[in-house]
């Protein structure tokens, strides 16, 4: 029956006698046999008898079982089929049950099943499963190690928007370095297809009155501002439904800023939130209230209730100066306040100057310095619940922060107080939205390690996007979760303000994952550069990210000279003390003692997010693109 079916699919494609190897590798494609080019190349290659570059049906057939009967496979359906032929109905309901975890599991998901994947119609009809369709199954996105139900959003949307970590990234414009890489709009474009909801724009004069972004002080070209917006307006919600944040860096006179503002609402339209939503007077709203708006990051005068009576008297165009305080490194305990008088310059109708002066609280340092910002009203008033203010310090912020101000805190400083002041932030981030970018320093456009500052509950780890590598693998993986949304709720031992949790101590009603995996096998790994053929000295490393204590690493043995279906059957086990953070992610190399292990592949997601059973782990390159059909083969299982 199944030579039958075999025969019946290739037999015209032999009318001619013998194919060559692209023939051969679209046949395979027409037998839905997923495989690398470069696998076929030289599998083609050994089994070409003649070594004349064309081959017999019998040679075909030898490639396909090398190809899509994997040993591994095999042994699995021959432990639960009754004949060695075929499984039964009832023998994938046992597998199923046993083996994948399914709930609920009954006779009409197998028979689903079989009707899916099972290419053979008599073996189908008879609601039985042969090899081929057990396999195609078992390589199926129904098998990936990423649980589906977590593709779609599946979390509580209706949190104020502090709740959740955003996924964000910095510089947006830049595809390159920091200092003469160029400014394109596929930042923007690549950054929100890839579910980002908080976009970084640095804003400048430009010439003709229109406003630049790029980075400033450097050699980076520029784009114009309103060129910007007209992509975010384009692409914001094509991935995902739920708010984008823009914020400025602004570095514009008034009158140019009053050009943004103009941009801003003409090209976003009702997109834009320009007004306090009615329900959320003096809270933040959640990223459900939120759904389709645009959000203006930026420093803003005044209050959200002074802004709302200054647009019904129709005072637009002002400018206002005011002063604020330089940061510096005092400690918190040298800080004291005292008021501070600022000078508000306002004009009339007429254009008569009206000055006003109001007392604000405000920090004293030693060495304190004082710069005077302007801002143009027009732009000031569509900032509503994402206030840029300068952090100061946590004790500060108890006292003074509003609801609707964020902070933007640099890396290097947010280390240090993670490190000194873990507890404290964790607090902060509670009620505040904080956003924390890379250091100056890093003008090559790398990136820090995201996991150090969602431990303590940042919502915006404003990343690189356009930079490869570790840091973007965790930041790809995680926000994976809750349908790519961008928005993922933080746990409530980031959310309750009457949290115990520690990030270096293990708490005694913590509920700890013990999770075991066991890597199979590899099939169809990329080759390593470094060789001539198809081979590679392939070993994984698999990695576990979290709060400190449950930070691991443990590797396999090397399988030499074999990308195309090394195997392993190694067990390793991990005791995650707060799964909720963690993620975990599986990395491909070729052993080089020379150059240095070769890094052929990569996936990353979170713990709590992984399937149980028998997985199929999807694989991608360095630079984020699928490496498809390049998997790891695993059995997974962990308990609480």
């Amino acid at each position: 029956m199944e030579n039958k079916w075999f025969l019946s699919m290739i037999r015209d494609d032999f009318r001619g006698g013998k194919i060559n190897l692209d023939k051969t590798f679209h046949l395979l494609e027409k037998l839905n046999v997923p495989c690398n080019y470069i696998h076929v190349k030289y599998i083609f290659k050994d089994n070409d008898r003649l070594k004349r570059g064309r081959i017999t049906i019998e040679e075909f057939r030898s490639i396909y079982r090398i190809i899509a009967h994997r040993e591994e496979i095999i042994e699995i359906f021959n432990t639960y089929s009754e004949n060695r032929k075929f499984l039964f109905e009832h023998n994938l309901v046992e597998f199923l049950k046993q083996e994948q975890y399914i709930c609920n599991m009954n006779n009409n998901i197998a028979s689903e099943i079989i009707q899916k994947y099972e290419p053979i119609e008599e073996v189908r009809e008879a609601r039985q499963m042969s090899i081929e369709g057990f396999t195609r199954y078992l390589c199926s996105s129904d098998c990936q190690l990423f649980n589906n139900e977590y593709e779609k959003v599946y979390q509580d949307m209706t949190h104020p928007l502090n709740d959740y970590f955003i996924s964000s990234s910095h510089n947006t414009y830049l595809i390159s370095d920091q200092l003469v890489g160029p400014s394109d709009i596929w930042g923007y474009v690549s950054a929100l297809m890839k579910g980002c909801r908080c976009l970084e724009i640095d804003c400048w004069d430009g010439s003709q009155n229109e406003p630049v972004v790029y980075h400033g002080y450097t050699l980076t070209s520029k784009l114009l501002f309103k060129t910007v917006i007209q992509a975010v307006h384009k692409y914001a919600f094509i991935t995902s439904d739920y708010p984008v944040v823009l914020s400025l860096e602004n570095h514009c006179s008034p009158l140019q800023q009053e050009v943004m503002a103009d941009n801003l609402q003409f090209i976003l339209g009702d997109a834009l939130l320009s007004d306090m939503l009615d329900d959320f007077p003096d809270k933040l709203p959640s990223p459900e209230a939120l759904k389709f708006k645009i959000l203006v990051r930026n420093k803003k005068i005044g209050t959200l209730a002074e802004t709302r009576e200054r647009k019904n008297s129709d005072k637009h165009g002002q400018v206002q100066e005011y002063e604020e305080y330089e940061e510096t490194d005092q400690d918190e305990e040298e800080e004291k306040v005292k008021e501070s008088e600022t000078l508000v310059i306002l004009k009339d109708n007429s254009g008569k100057k009206i000055e006003s002066r109001s007392r604000t609280a405000l920090p004293v340092f030693k060495k304190k310095k004082t710069m005077k910002v302007k801002v143009a009203l027009a732009l000031s008033d569509l900032v509503i619940y994402t206030k840029a203010e300068k952090f100061r310090s946590f004790h500060y912020s108890r006292l003074y922060q509003q609801f609707n101000e964020s902070n933007s805190i640099g890396e290097s400083q947010a280390r240090k107080l993670s490190k000194l002041a873990a507890h404290e932030f964790i607090l902060h981030t509670m009620k505040f939205i904080t956003r924390i970018y890379p250091k100056a320093t890093r003008t090559d456009s790398s990136n820090f390690n995201p996991q150090e500052f969602w431990n303590v509950g940042c919502q915006m780890v404003a990343l690189n996007f356009q930079t490869p590598g570790l840091p973007m693998d965790l930041q790809n993986g995680k926000f994976l979760d809750n349908g790519s949304s961008g928005y993922i709720l933080k746990p409530q031992f980031l959310r309750d303000i009457e949290t115990k949790f520690n990030l270096n101590e293990v708490l005694e009603n913590n509920n700890p994952v013990t999770l075991m995996i066991r890597l199979i096998s590899g099939i169809q790994l990329p080759p390593s550069s470094l060789s001539s053929s198809n081979k590679a000295d392939t070993l994984v490393i698999i990695q576990i990210f979290g709060v400190p204590n449950d930070e691991v690493k443990q590797q396999t043995r090397v399988i030499k000279k074999n990308a195309f279906s090394p195997r392993w059957n190694e067990t390793f086990t991990f005791i995650i003390q707060v799964p909720e953070l963690a993620l975990i992610r599986f990395v491909v190399e070729n052993q080089s003692r020379i150059t240095g292990n070769e890094f052929l592949g990569q996936y990353t997601l979170p713990v709590l997010c992984m399937s149980k059973g028998y997985r199929h782990v999807p694989l991608f390159s360095k630079g984020g693109q699928s490496l498809e059909p390049a998997a790891l083969f695993i059995y997974v299982w962990y308990v609480r």
